[in-house]
């Protein structure tokens, strides 16, 4: 005897062993025991809810010769003449491939013969939105008036796409999806009932899968059979080609560092173990909007399918995601699903990953704000600690009226002085951040904030970009201060053509927004501060003035 499927072998055969539909079998078993019989039914709903196997019920229903409480009895001769699939009463059409004129047209034909051996002829109709417009204009008719012994029942997962005049001809019913709850019991009942064990995280996991249809549920369940008579999270993973929960987590940090390296890295490994890319970014999509609900409810049960350990993850990693950069991921993955169906299934994730951590590299409004909201949140903090020493403001301002040019050209000693660049000498002397008034780390740029400016600058000078590895830069008003240990960034910097320090500037006003005077950060120098006329001897040192060595 050859293996039945499961779905197959637990196709429920009344309408009380139908699982998650109670809406809509109550009412047929109600209408049915007073005797309420329509002559056209329509069922929809997503796939895998029920639609087919109520029509079959329903069928056996009308023919039965005993209703138990509006159900089939299932013992009757016509019952079990009807699930051996023995009365030719009981016409099932699928329109997929049934679908013109013609074939309505010999259906019509039919209709007008009395039943050869049971009460009703009942005709199936699977997948009706499949049927052309003539083949509906050639149904409408019967569908309205049938003879008293026909019964029409409709199945589709695309009511839309039914004219009008059917859906006013029919008695609707609409099929939702299955709770996973129950698919999760149904699931156990039937590892109970096939002598094989499955963990309640993998039962959530195959219920997360189905997605509230009870075919894909089992239809998965069988695949796992045939890999383990254990079945736990693993098993399921594998058999499905799924990327995992620890997967997914390790893919949203780095989206959420803006790593590129490790998200393209961890989706190559994945790749080589033969995840399915579709799948993966599925999953991705799941993972997110999970996020989005976990950083959205906070209180009550949330519609999430996972279990505890997971849920516990998601709730530590939805705490370092802010809103809105979830719902721009959501959005993202979303138009890339599209650009997968016709393109380099693989090409297109790396492209899609490649752009989630690294917003530079898109133009829409979503990565704009995105940008902006980390300037406001502290990307970039100024320096605001105030000079109490009055006396040193009073020497550092008689410097600024002396020797304005001068402080100009020592300042940039790494550039060469282009006139835009000049800095007044007030942010030379007083403004300019040491590090002796960034105890607290004013004015420091944030790492990835600047890490995006090298990212950006490497586009254009990758020479640049490799020379200032590890370097830090500050924010102090207009100006941009770059902190460099490495020898060779002042001698590019001093190009004549300023070629350089115009890629420089160019990156940090496509990051920023705006447009800063470039200079070196300074380093603070030892100097007595109960001392003014030191300090001043120290300033104009350090400021290399002429005749003042």
């Amino acid at each position: 005897m050859s293996y039945k499927a499961l779905y197959r072998k637990y196709r429920p055969d009344t309408f009380s062993s139908v699982v998650g539909q109670e809406h809509i079998t109550e009412t047929l078993k109600s209408e049915l025991d007073s005797g309420k019989i329509f002559h056209a039914y329509l069922f929809t709903g997503t796939r895998g809810t029920g639609k087919t196997s109520c029509a079959k019920i329903l069928a056996k229903a009308v023919n039965c010769l005993s209703l138990i409480g509006g159900d089939p009895c299932c013992e009757c001769e016509a019952c079990e003449a009807i699930s051996a699939g023995e009365v030719m009463d009981i016409v099932e059409i699928d329109a997929a491939s049934n679908n013109s004129v013609e074939n309505i047209r010999e259906l019509r034909e039919q209709v007008a013969f009395t039943p050869a051996n049971a009460k009703y002829r009942v005709y199936i109709i699977d997948e009706v939105h499949m049927l052309t417009i003539s083949a509906f204009n050639a149904l409408l008719k019967t569908l309205e008036e049938p003879p008293p012994h026909v019964i029409f029942i409709l199945a589709t997962t695309e009511v839309h796409k039914l004219p009008a005049t059917i859906l006013s001809r029919c008695q609707r019913f609409d099929f939702k999806r299955i709770d996973a709850d129950k698919i999760c019991s149904r699931i156990k009942f039937i590892a109970d009932n096939e002598n094989f064990t499955i963990t309640d995280d993998a039962a959530s996991m195959i219920a997360t899968i189905a997605d509230g249809g009870m075919r894909d549920a089992l239809s998965v369940l069988d695949l796992c059979v045939s890999a383990s008579n254990n079945i736990d999270e693993e098993t399921v993973a594998k058999v499905c080609g799924m990327a995992g929960n620890e997967y997914l987590i390790n893919m949203a940090d780095f989206i959420k560092k803006n790593d590129r390296e490790g998200a393209l890295l961890l989706l190559d490994k994945l790749y080589s173990a033969s995840v399915d890319m579709l799948r993966l970014l599925d999953d991705l999509i799941a993972h997110y909007r999970n996020l989005m609900i976990v950083k959205t409810i906070r209180n009550g049960k949330r519609p999430i399918i996972c279990s505890a350990k997971h849920l516990e993850s998601l709730e530590n990693q939805a705490t370092d995601y802010d809103i809105k950069d979830i719902m721009l991921a959501l959005s993202f993955l979303q138009e890339t699903t599209a650009r997968m169906q016709g393109g380099n299934r693989r090409t297109e994730l790396e492209l899609a990953l490649i752009k989630l951590c690294s917003p530079k590299l898109r133009n829409d409004i979503d990565s704009l704000e995105r940008r902006i909201a980390v300037l406001e949140k502290g990307g970039v903090k100024t320096v605001t600690q105030p000079i109490e020493n009055t006396e040193e403001i009073k020497i550092r301002q008689k410097v600024t009226e002396d020797i304005s040019v001068t402080a100009d050209i020592s300042t940039e000693e790494y550039i060469p002085p282009i006139e835009e660049e000049e800095a007044p000498a007030p942010a030379t002397v007083v403004d300019v951040p040491t590090l002796s008034q960034n105890k607290n780390g004013d004015g420091l740029i944030d790492s990835m904030v600047w890490l995006e400016v090298l990212n950006e600058l490497a586009a254009s000078s990758p020479l640049l970009r490799g020379i200032l590895e590890g370097s830090k830069a500050y924010i102090d008003g207009d100006f941009c201060l770059i902190d460099s240990v490495n020898p060779q960034f002042p001698e590019l910097m001093n190009v004549k053509s300023g070629i350089h320090r115009e890629k420089l500037r160019k990156a940090v006003e496509n990051v920023f927004g705006r447009t800063y005077k470039l200079g070196p950060y300074r380093k603070p120098v030892a100097s007595n501060p109960d001392d003014a006329l030191q300090s001043l001897k120290n300033k104009l040192k350090e400021l290399e003035v002429p005749g003042n060595r």
